[in-house]
């Protein structure tokens, strides 16, 4: 067991884990904080990512205790952060269908706003590539993505 510090949303958490757990774990199963999902395991489907210093981060393949001092902003603290914006676009859109992969897709699309406040389509699809929606709401994702846009959707 290993004693990792993550700074989430905001706050300073002390666990005890694993030496190799994964970020994914360690939010859900330590922190409690469950907004973020699993889906293949293999950092593929964009269902696990959470903001790691503003960058849009797999948290299923990353481990906890790599993190440091890294801000890490989950789908919960989302908000708070700059993202209220693109989170009610995605209502104004009705975006989610099963909303499974929506936590994902949203902290994928504020790491974008982030590095980039005023993306192409083009930018925006690209982005947004590695997000799988089982349900192919991405017509409406992109939707939500350029209203936030609109409404000053920068995420801090």
């Amino acid at each position: 067991m290993a004693s990792i510090s993550l700074k989430v949303n905001g706050k300073v958490y002390q666990i005890e884990a694993e030496d190799d757990i994964p970020l994914l774990w360690a939010l859900r199963d330590h922190v409690g904080l469950v907004g973020t999902k699993y889906g293949c395991g293999i950092a593929q489907c964009g269902s696990c990512t959470v903001l790691v210093g503003g960058v849009a981060t797999r948290s299923c393949m990353m481990p906890a205790k790599s993190l440091g001092e890294a801000e890490i902003i989950t789908i919960e603290g989302l908000a708070e952060n700059g993202g209220k914006a693109l989170q009610d676009a995605w209502v104004e859109h009705d975006t989610p269908q099963c909303g499974y992969c929506q936590a994902g897709q949203i902290i994928s699309a504020a790491g974008l706003l982030k590095s980039n406040p005023n993306p192409t389509d083009e930018e925006i699809d690209t982005a947004m590539r590695g997000n799988i929606c089982r349900c192919g709401s991405y017509v409406r994702i992109k939707a939500a993505i350029k209203t936030a846009i609109k409404k000053g959707g920068v995420v801090a």
